[in-house]
């Protein structure tokens, strides 16, 4: 397994990344004189040391703490791509440390979710811990938590959330949503996830076929011979048991959560509202539009980065196992199944507003244990204005 690229290879990315941050930033500062002044009357030098009102890394903390909600994997590749490959994970405590590439002065710090934080949402986690300044808080979650702990999603990495349910095709017979109540087959899933309540209340699962002790190991499906439908990620579980788990080897189908009707946006990055200052509004600003070159980077050219994954993912040595070529397969998957796309608008990384409210009203309707606010709007809960709409993919 090749787990490092060449020092010329990382040299040249983050290069490249230093060039696209200068870029960025004086897109932002407008086109001034070309001897020393910008729009807004900032001299060239401190636009292109990134000093602008328009938003500078300066203003970000360091380290900067992103907290996501699993193991390292290429689904948080632009995260991690955003270290240009470099960096190593601490096995105790899953994080992952690396200097950001567009400004090596800052550590950038990915940390893992699921089991390293007790399986805890990360919004209670980012309300603990003070140091965490973006986290993957998904639309459901940040619905449930916004009277207590309100947040604001800056940017979506996935455009189409890649969690499934998944079955053995030889035991159950699926075509599509209407089928699935009608195997009876107990429905394995991470407990407290919001969008087994709304396949119940949209009539597409009976409330006695849900199992809420799924662990994200592959060991129930495979003992029980498939004889039960289960959670799972449409750019990992197919290609793992029928590649990777040689106890299974066989193929899986799967139905997207997200075409049941419910199409929460999966892992956007967040901030907590308390800490939206003027500061963060400024690192944002930078942060935001790299971030977004990263997912199109990543997209394009994982090679590097899932390396890095791939090493994290050793170094942890769990149940949670990747191999060179599972990581490509995934970014094949990413792509071919829209899962990272441009928005309605061509641009990588927005919110649809429209559709961050038919979320809320749809989690009103079918998802009891999510109390909804009163007047609950999408503007309350996402904002495009960090985003960069001249990237895309």
């Amino acid at each position: 397994m090749t787990t490092s690229k060449s020092t010329e290879q990382r040299s040249w990315f983050r290069l490249l990344v230093g060039l696209v941050a200068l870029a960025l930033v004086a897109a932002a500062c407008g086109g001034g004189d070309s001897e020393s002044e910008t729009a807004d009357g900032e001299s060239t030098e401190a636009a292109e040391s990134g000093e602008s009102a328009a938003g500078s890394l300066s203003d970000c903390p360091n380290p900067l703490v992103i907290q996501t909600d699993w193991f390292p994997e290429p689904e948080h590749g632009a995260v991690y791509n955003m270290t240009a490959g470099e960096g190593s994970i601490d096995p105790e405590s899953g994080r992952f440390t690396g200097p950001l590439a567009a400004d090596p002065s800052i550590t950038l710090e990915v940390r893992a979710g699921g089991p390293f934080i007790g399986f805890q949402p990360t919004v209670a986690l980012m309300a603990t811990d003070d140091d965490i300044f973006l986290g993957y808080v998904n639309t459901d979650e940040a619905i449930a938590n916004y009277e207590q702990f309100p947040t604001t999603a800056v940017a979506a990495p996935l455009d189409v959330n890649p969690q499934i349910i998944m079955w053995d095709p030889e035991t159950y017979d699926i075509s599509g949503w209407d089928d699935v109540k009608d195997t009876g087959a107990v429905v394995n899933h991470f407990a407290g996830a919001s969008y087994t309540e709304f396949l119940v209340g949209s009539g597409l699962v009976d409330a006695g076929q849900l199992d809420g002790s799924y662990d994200g190991a592959p060991t129930r499906f495979i003992a029980e011979g498939g004889a039960l439908i289960q959670q799972g990620f449409a750019t990992q579980e197919p290609y793992n048991y029928e590649n990777t788990f040689e106890e299974w080897g066989k193929p899986v189908e799967f139905l997207l959560i997200h075409d049941s009707g419910y199409e929460l946006y999966q892992g956007p990055l967040a901030i907590l509202d308390d800490k939206l200052d003027d500061a963060a509004r400024s690192c944002l600003t930078a942060f935001v539009p790299l971030f977004q070159q990263s997912v199109v980077d990543f997209q394009n050219d994982p090679s590097t980065t899932n390396a890095a994954i791939l090493q994290a993912v050793v170094d942890l040595d769990s149940f949670w196992q990747l191999t060179d070529d599972s990581v490509a397969e995934t970014v094949v998957q990413m792509g071919s199944l829209n899962i990272v796309g441009n928005g309605p608008d061509g641009t990588i990384g927005n919110f649809d507003l429209d559709r961050v409210n038919e979320v809320i009203k749809i989690t009103g309707e079918q998802v009891p244990s999510i109390a909804v606010p009163d007047g609950l709007t999408a503007e309350d809960l996402v904002t495009n204005e960090f985003i960069d709409d001249g990237i895309g993919l």
